[in-house]
């Protein structure tokens, strides 16, 4: 009831508008120095190696802290894990804007990545605050921000960095981390109460090195070489700590993260999923930039300009908060379970489409906005599954590992493509550098297609039941029935 009170004091859209803009703010740090990428070595004077974890330290550290502002966010309270991971993007923020040396950078990356511990704990708010008629769009809306930020990113980021110093990027996010913290501090209801228990450090602890170690193999694996002992030593190294780290956890009373819970069929296999439509939707992220920047000497590139390129791309992101509204009515009509496979068939014709549409920038804007209609629709009615079945103490945890699954896919993404375009190499001219061939780029968008489709097939493993909720209409003012781990009956949250 003290919920409903404070809540009635601020407009929902309002803050449900302050969710998604800041949930928003955190998944653009994704994609912030994605072009400048080929110049951080001579403006941080490192070698190519260091600076490739310019970008990497963020995506680790946001892979890191969204189960773990989950967890927080269930014991502390949503509103401080909100104002706290904004505050976290502001300092982080600041620190890369006032640098020009590789260690404070990664500083400050690392602190930007951190702050996308805000998005899943959003996503689990917006259920609370929103009206009961309007929560299932609610939930899309802010959900769909995760790739929306990740896609409208690059034009932004490809904008500012040629028409201002590359600090200015920083000074941007700085800029949006201040509107974030303001916003999430005055108009963000604290709405509930926070639930007892203790912090669970060796639990962050060895889910922090466990992710890392395992993600670090994944994504230098290119780098590294696939046969080499380091790549599978991380990779071993990662999966050995995580182990130890689930027997661990289930000997908790309050772990940070309840593997029973996420071990549930309906929970299991939409984070299953995720992997997969993560992994498509970063996919077409890496491949199609690269095609439309191809040099057109290639019989198949395209001699797109950075800033062309991030505006090709611009339809995509915007598509995906598009198919927010579309993804809430198919979730009414049809339940979450339908409409996430739904999404990744989808995301699956979008690949299968650029492998016809390579020969221009207009055909493969199309490709990508049909796949990009996809993730936004998948990733707006992933977390609906989740909330459905997990109990009400344990959603903001839920979504957290759920966005933890993305990002994993995503990740990999990044290590399989990178191995894909380089499995087929022709040479510009004779001792000259090598670049990939045409048929490197179709067999990414092949694979692309058919993990979407797995992702689909694995959604369709959830119970039917599972899947579909009723919806109250605009007239209902009850509380959704939570599903209760382990109970067969829902029971009121």
């Amino acid at each position: 009831m003290g919920s409903r009170t404070q809540f009635a004091t601020r407009p929902s859209s309002l803050v449900i508008a302050v969710l998604c803009f800041g949930s928003m703010a955190g998944a653009l740090m994704q994609s912030l120095v994605i072009p400048i990428q080929s110049e951080l070595p001579a403006l941080l004077s490192t070698s190519a190696s260091n600076a490739s974890w310019v970008v990497t330290v963020t995506l680790l550290a946001g892979a890191i802290a969204m189960p773990v502002a989950g967890r927080l966010a269930d014991m502390y309270g949503k509103k401080h894990v909100l104002v706290t991971s904004a505050a976290v993007l502001l300092v982080g923020s600041l620190i890369t804007a006032l640098s020009s040396t590789l260690a404070p950078v990664l500083v400050g990356r690392a602190l930007q990545g951190a702050a996308m511990g805000y998005i899943p704990v959003a996503i689990s708010l917006v259920r609370e605050v929103a009206p009961p008629h309007l929560r299932t769009g609610a939930v899309a809306a802010v959900s769909a921000t995760l790739g929306v930020g990740g896609a409208l990113g690059l034009p932004l980021a490809a904008w500012i960095a040629q028409s201002y110093s590359w600090h200015g990027l920083f000074w941007v996010s700085a800029a949006l981390a201040v509107l974030v913290l303001a916003f999430s501090w005055l108009l963000v209801p604290a709405t509930g109460s926070a639930r007892s228990g203790r912090l669970d450090g060796v639990g962050i602890l060895g889910l922090s090195v466990g992710l890392a170690v395992l993600l670090v193999g994944v994504s230098k694996g290119s780098g590294w070489g696939w046969g080499s002992a380091t790549t599978w030593g991380c990779i071993g190294g990662g999966l050995a700590v995580l182990l130890a780290w689930g027997a661990y956890e289930l000997r908790r009373r309050s772990a940070l993260v309840d593997l029973r819970t996420m071990a549930l069929r309906p929970v299991l296999f939409t984070n299953t999923a995720a992997v997969l439509i993560g992994f498509g939707m970063m996919a077409q992220s890496i491949v199609v930039p690269q095609l439309l920047q191809a040099p057109e000497a290639t019989g198949y590139g395209l001699g797109q300009s950075i800033l062309a390129v991030g505006l090709w791309m611009a339809p995509g992101g915007l598509m995906m908060m598009a198919m927010a509204p579309v993804s809430s009515r198919m979730i009414r009509r049809y339940g979450a379970r339908i409409t996430l496979a739904v999404g990744a068939v989808v995301l699956s014709a979008g690949y299968f489409m650029a492998l016809f549409l390579m020969g221009s920038p207009w055909q493969l804007m199309l490709a990508t906005i049909v796949a990009c209609s996809g993730v936004g629709i998948g990733y707006a009615a992933m977390p609906t599954l989740i909330l459905d079945n997990v109990p009400a103490g344990e959603a903001g945890s839920g979504v957290g590992v759920n966005s933890l699954m993305r990002a994993i896919g995503t990740t990999t993404a990044g290590a399989v493509m990178a191995a894909l375009l380089t499995s087929q190499l022709q040479e510009m001219a004779p001792g000259g550098p090598s670049i990939p061939t045409s048929g490197a780029f179709q067999l990414c968008f092949l694979v692309g297609a058919v993990a979407a489709l797995a992702g689909a097939a694995i959604t369709l493993l959830v119970p039917p039941e599972a899947g579909r909720r009723a919806v109250p209409g605009p007239d209902a003012d009850q509380e959704l029935p939570i599903r209760k781990a382990g109970s067969p009956e829902p029971v009121r949250g």
